[in-house]
């Protein structure tokens, strides 16, 4: 029997009320011929409504389920962070740094003060960290895109303003207030007591702005972020793009050949993305190029990585950083994916590390630092995918276990289709 006009008017806005979800499951109920509307032209043109509005956040729901990636763990997490006022670096005192109030500072993880002369410079012992040295800026600012990626991915999944706003609060906090904001570049990043004041592996430090740029673009995209604020992050950056690309720091982690390069790299596509610099995007297609060049040997492994105190963690590290750096700089015209280095493209570093995924135990490269292998899902898997469209990423990534406390809300960011058509 036909239900009466009020019933279905009812059933309706109950779904318009609640852009996200709740619209998936009703076009989802419609796919599947479960309604029981009458259809006349009302409900024809509410249907076209809501397809129009809710299609971009079921192909969401679509792609989350096929990562097995949990919306309520994303959304618990991101209802912690709607209580937590903004905390940048200017909250806590460097009193060892050479910059001011508003300039990031950290130490250099791996030294650490001379037995044989206390007082003197610091001595480097690569793989041991010093819980010691000034950390309290890293942490902050890991604790920003922690908060900022999570409220975003909120908003996408639910269509809820609550976390678009707190995402801006915080953002504001970090880019735009004078009295609270971090200066555009890292001059004081990973100093060394006795040595110097800053270097340019610090700039390894801001990597997570790129999922904080991801953020931003979406918001804007979203009209939530926008007017003299979006203007402002914008410059920043510009400014920091520019600082990364011409300041001797960021010539030198251009240069250095390894995962600092990759990312480098990554993090100038990113805030070209933001601040709309083709020119700065240019550049960042230019070092994928370049460096895949000179890091990647004939059978698709990273010697300089494979050198070092933790081989299949860098292993790991640089390919994260090479699969975000295609994501970011890949064209239309051109996927990097494809782009054919001297040693190949970038599925072999892919093809080289997966056996070991598979079978941990017969990884070549142990060390004293690392006496084994503990995989779990990592992004460049997924990105791996995205790139490339082969399942048996997916299929790896489904495999492998879930690292400990981590939701993957940056992946909910990443395959929003906003950021494809840009």
């Amino acid at each position: 029997m036909p239900r009466k006009k009020d019933q279905y008017k009812n059933e309706l806005s109950t779904y318009l009320a609640s852009p996200g979800r709740q619209w998936c499951q009703l076009f989802g109920k419609l796919k599947a011929g479960s309604t029981n509307f009458e259809w006349n032209t009302n409900v024809f043109g509410l249907l076209l409504l809501m397809i129009v509005l809710c299609l971009p956040n079921c192909a969401n729901e679509e792609k989350n389920a096929e990562l097995s990636i949990s919306d309520k763990a994303i959304l618990a997490e991101a209802d912690k962070y709607l209580q937590e006022n903004p905390v940048t670096i200017t909250a806590f005192t460097a009193e060892r740094s050479a910059g001011g109030v508003n300039d990031y500072f950290s130490e250099g993880s791996y030294w650490w003060p001379d037995p044989e002369n206390p007082d003197g410079p610091y001595i480097r012992k690569d793989g041991h960290r010093n819980p010691n040295n000034f950390g309290a800026h890293k942490k902050a600012l890991k604790q920003m895109v922690e908060w900022v990626t999570s409220l975003t991915a909120a908003y996408q999944i639910t269509g809820d303003e609550k976390y678009a706003q707190q995402a801006i609060r915080h953002l504001t906090a970090w880019f735009v207030d004078p009295a609270t904001l971090m200066n555009p570049n890292l001059l004081y990043g990973q100093a060394i007591h006795g040595i110097s004041t800053g270097r340019g592996i610090g700039i390894i430090d801001t990597l997570g702005l790129i999922n904080v740029s991801l953020s931003i673009r979406l918001l804007a995209a979203s009209g939530k972020l926008g007017g003299e604020n979006y203007a402002v992050i914008q410059q920043w950056f510009s400014d920091y793009g520019d600082w990364l690309t011409t300041h001797p720091y960021g010539i030198e982690e251009r240069d250095n050949n390894n995962n600092h390069s990759t990312w480098w790299g990554a993090q100038v596509a990113a805030y070209a993305l933001v601040a709309q610099r083709e020119d700065l995007f240019v550049i960042s297609r230019e070092q994928f190029k370049n460096q895949l060049d000179l890091q990647m040997a004939a059978d698709g492994s990273f010697p300089d990585e494979l050198g070092r105190t933790k081989p299949f963690h860098y292993t790991s590290y640089n390919l994260r950083g090479w699969t975000t750096f295609c994501q970011l700089a890949s064209t239309a015209e051109e996927n990097l994916w494809t782009y054919e280095s001297k040693s190949g493209n970038l599925k072999k570093a892919l093809e080289f590390v997966l056996p070991y995924l598979e079978t941990p135990a017969s990884w070549p490269y142990l060390t004293p630092l690392e006496t084994s292998l503990h995989v779990s899902r990592n992004d460049y898997l997924v990105f791996a995918y995205w790139c490339s469209g082969e399942e048996k990423y997916l299929d790896f990534w489904h495999q492998l276990p879930q690292g400990e406390d981590d939701h993957h809300a940056n992946l909910v960011l990443w395959q929003n289709k906003i950021l494809n058509e840009e």
